[in-house]
C-alpha cells in the first residue's frame, strides 16, 4: 500500500508501504492471502480499473504507554500484484506519538512520496474516499462526512498502476534516508469498519464481492514467518467477512501471545 507519511522517531519517515510487501504463499484458505502489512480485501480483473470508492469509520488509537505505533486506513488503486510498480491511495492515520493519539488524513501517488493534508479527523468520524483514474490524470477525493469538510485535488502521474482495487489497514513502514524500509508497530485500532466498498472498470461498478472479478482477502499476520523484516510487535488485523450487501466488512486489531522464552 502507500499511504500517508507521518514523523517517526528518529531519522526514519513513517509510511505506508506499497503492496509489494504483501506475502504470498500462506493461505489461511481459499481466496485469502497474508501479508506483513495489510489487512482487508483486494480485486482484480483483466480489464484495468478506473475508480474505486469506499466509506470508513475512524477507529481510536488506543495509546498504553509511550512506544510509537502506525496504523493507516484507505481506499486504492494498484499494488496487488508482485509486478506492481505503484499505488493511488488516499485515507487516514491513526498513531500514538509519545503516549498520545494522533489523527491524519493523506493520499499518495506511489513512488511519490505521501502528502499530508489539512482536513481535521477526530475518532468515530466517518470518510468517504474516492480515487479514479484516467489516463495520466489522477483525482483524489477524501470528505469527512461527519463534518461535511471536502479535499479533492487532480494530479498527473506518468504511470498509474490500475491491476487492481483495494481497501485496507496497513502497518505503515518506516525508511531511512537509503530507502531502508521496516515494517512499524501496528497501532491498537479496535476494529475499523468499512462499507460502501465500490470498484469499476470500463462501462461496469460493482461492490467487493462482484462476480465481474476476483476477491482476494488479505490477512495481516505480525508473526508471518516468511517475512524478511522483524515481527512487526505482535499485533495481527483481521478483517471479517463480507456483508450481505457486498461491500461491507470490519478489520479487527489482535495482540499476539509474547514468544516463548527458553
Amino acid at each position: 500500500m502507500c499511504l500517508a507519511a507521518v514523523a517517526a522517531p528518529g531519522a526514519a519517515t513513517a509510511r505506508p508501504q506499497p503492496a509489494f510487501g504483501l506475502q504470498h504463499g500462506l493461505l489461511a484458505r481459499s481466496g485469502t492471502e497474508t501479508s506483513t502489512n495489510w489487512a482487508g480485501y483486494a480485486v482484480v480483473h483483466k480489464k484495468p480499473f478506473s475508480s474505486v470508492t469506499g466509506r470508513w469509520v475512524q477507529p481510536s488509537a488506543v495509546c498504553s504507554d509511550f512506544s510509537p505505533t502506525y496504523s493507516a486506513f484507505w481506499v486504492g488503486l494498484g499494488g496487488f500484484a508482485k509486478r506492481s510498480f505503484a499505488v493511488e491511495q488516499t485515507g487516514t492515520l491513526a498513531n500514538c506519538v509519545a503516549g498520545t493519539p494522533v489523527y491524519t488524513a493523506w493520499y499518495e501517488l506511489y513512488p511519490a512520496p505521501p502528502v499530508m493534508l489539512k482536513l481535521a479527523i477526530r475518532p468515530g468520524d466517518t470518510l468517504s474516499a474516492t480515487v479514479s483514474v484516467s489516463k495520466q490524470t489522477v483525482v483524489i477525493r477524501l470528505k469527512n462526512v461527519t463534518t461535511t469538510k471536502l479535499f479533492t485535488k487532480k494530479l498527473r502521474m506518468k504511470r498509474p498502476d490500475l491491476g487492481s482495487a483495494e481497501w485496507v489497514a496497513e502497518a505503515p513502514s518506516g525508511c531511512d534516508s537509503n530507502g531502508n524500509c521496516t515494517t512499524l508497530p501496528l497501532t491498537n485500532f479496535g476494529t475499523v469498519d468499512f462499507m460502501h466498498s465500490t470498484a469499476t472498470i470500463k462501462g461496469h461498478k460493482g461492490r467487493i464481492s462482484d462476480p465481474t472479478w476476483t476477491a482476494t482477502t488479505i490477512e495481516l499476520h505480525g508473526d508471518f514467518a516468511g517475512s524478511d523484516q522483524p515481527s512487526q510487535a505482535g499485533a495481527n488485523a483481521i478483517p471479517g467477512a463480507i456483508g450481505a450487501d457486498g461491500g461491507s466488512f470490519a478489520v479487527t486489531w489482535q495482540q499476539l501471545a509474547p514468544p516463548q522464552s527458553g
